[in-house]
């Protein structure tokens, strides 16, 4: 995931023309279903309690998937 979509806008009270304004920062595009992180070498209550915490500073709605062969639950919602 790389950040390459620059976000411009123009300063306030700016009349209108003279082109786009400067870019403000530069944001990517997440599409549904995409993995943002992943966690290996830790157990899997730590690495629940990393994601969960990493979780509620994001924006959006996550959930923690397990890979199937590890034994755990296969997907856990998490707020």
């Amino acid at each position: 995931m790389f950040p390459d979509v620059p976000v411009s806008q123009k300063p306030t009270e700016v009349r209108m023309g003279n082109g786009k304004g400067a870019p403000e920062y530069w944001a990517a595009r997440v599409k549904p279903g995409r993995i943002l992180f992943e966690l290996d070498g830790v157990s899997d209550e730590v690495a629940r309690q990393a994601l969960s915490l990493g979780a509620a500073k994001l924006p959006v709605r996550t959930k923690v998937v397990v890979r199937l062969g590890s034994g755990a639950e296969a997907l856990e919602n998490v707020g």
